[in-house]
């Protein structure tokens, strides 16, 4: 059983810079009925939230607040019974939980869900529903062990009609010594990025290798790691109906599968190569499916799903059925219906250069390539307006910012030099 560990402040000064862009960073700590602390975790967090009044969809936006609380419900976990969670309570209602999980070298936070009550009417004004709601999704945040988790970088969590964007970040659980470790792991969105060939990384576009997603229970040793494949081909995956085109999609695709093979975990990457690919798919008012079959791959489904209200389309299911090479005929199927990956309003395109990993299970994940899709809503078989990804935009800060740094320089030099130069006259009459 976990005992209360309440929120406290230590000056953490770099965070301190960074969050002056976001809320003010809280930290928060979990301890057991000794008094040590198992979970460490100091971040900023702004949520999204799109909820129905009587006059339409509304979106919500709030930050959570410094008075936050760590519940006593948090726990610290027993071996071989249940997981470690911190769980937050703030306003009226809402609940923020981040359950941990670890294999043998890493800890992650397997799942995180929000509670959120609408008739807080500070936070949801008008809402028609007066319902508590919960979302839940995945996360990329994992960690070697007895290391603490470092982003600094904004990281966006999709969950339903819910997105969390995590910014200032410390995290860490399975503490060993009752304080934040001196070694860090930082998050993909920190690292400077790469040339080499990407492996499969947490949703960016950076190229450490990839850990294998963290299962329940600590697992057997894993082998050594199979050799890297490149980035995959970018190609054209397109969709049309009676009516038309109704997807239009350029993309790279990657499969990240975690599977046992003699008695030990192994993690595979595998490109899809659209030369030796079948496209098909099907077009309804409601729904879009892009469907691939390739070497080894039985089928690759893509859904689009859309709100009507919101006029907002997005990723919402993908599929998988595949035969697992050097196995004896072992196969391996994953599902997710319940995703909210590529939004964009109805009419524009979605874009993102960065490369985008997309959690469908515990075992399996797609690493998305220069996307640029549209869905549902295709005029002339062309894209339309593009909604670039967050990844984008926030890369295009760094050189808005080295630009603007060296346009200050270039112009007090040429300050000085025309200062200097008017001196240099003055020491001469005109005859």
């Amino acid at each position: 059983m976990a005992a209360l560990g309440g929120a406290w402040r230590q000056p953490l000064l770099l965070l301190l810079f960074a969050g002056l862009a976001h809320g003010a960073s809280a930290v928060f700590v979990v301890r057991d009925d000794s008094g040590t602390a198992c979970i460490m975790a100091n971040f900023s967090a702004d949520f999204l939230t799109n909820y129905d009044t009587k006059s339409g969809p509304k979106n919500a936006t709030f930050s959570l607040p410094l008075n936050a609380k760590v519940l006593n419900s948090s726990s610290c976990g027993k071996e071989n019974a249940s997981n470690p969670s911190l769980m937050i309570a703030f306003g009226k209602g809402h609940k923020l939980t981040l359950s941990f999980t670890r294999n043998a070298t890493r800890y992650s936070v397997q799942m995180m869900s929000f509670v959120y009550n609408l008739s807080d009417t500070e936070i949801f004004p008008n809402a028609s529903s007066k319902d508590i709601k919960t979302a839940d999704s995945m996360t990329d945040i994992m960690a070697d062990i007895n290391k603490k988790y470092i982003c600094v970088s904004s990281n966006q969590i999709h969950m339903n009609n819910v997105t969390v964007t995590f910014s200032n970040t410390i995290i860490q659980a399975y503490l060993s010594n009752d304080s934040f470790s001196k070694e860090e792991t930082r998050c993909k969105q920190d690292e400077t990025p790469k040339t080499t060939p990407h492996p499969s990384p947490p949703p960016t576009h950076t190229s450490p290798p990839h850990p294998s997603p963290p299962p329940t229970h600590p697992s057997p040793p894993h082998p050594s790691p199979s050799p890297v494949p490149e980035s995959p081909s970018v190609h054209n995956y397109n969709v049309s109906g009676t009516n038309g085109t109704c997807l239009l999609a350029r993309m790279g695709l990657q499969l990240n599968v975690t599977y046992e093979k003699d008695n030990m975990t192994v993690t595979g990457l595998f490109n899809v190569n659209p030369n030796k690919t079948h496209v098909s798919g099907s077009c309804t008012p409601q729904l879009v499916t892009l469907e691939l079959h390739s070497e080894g791959i039985k089928s690759l489904l893509f859904h689009f799903g859309m709100n009507a209200s919101s006029s907002r389309y997005f990723l919402q299911g993908i599929e998988l059925d595949m035969n697992l090479p050097d196995t004896k005929g072992l196969t391996f199927k994953a599902s997710n219906n319940s995703l909210r990956e590529l939004q964009a309003t109805m009419g524009n395109s979605y874009k993102c250069n960065a490369e985008e990993h997309i959690w469908v299970t515990k075992a399996f994940s797609v690493n998305v390539f220069e996307v640029w899709v549209q869905a549902f809503q295709v005029e002339g078989n062309k894209f339309g307006s593009v909604e670039e990804c967050q990844l984008d935009e926030n890369n295009m800060l760094i050189p808005i910012a080295v630009g603007g740094a060296l346009a200050g320089l270039v112009l007090v030099v040429l300050i000085a030099y025309l200062i200097g130069r008017k001196r240099s006259h003055a020491g001469y009459q005109t005859i």
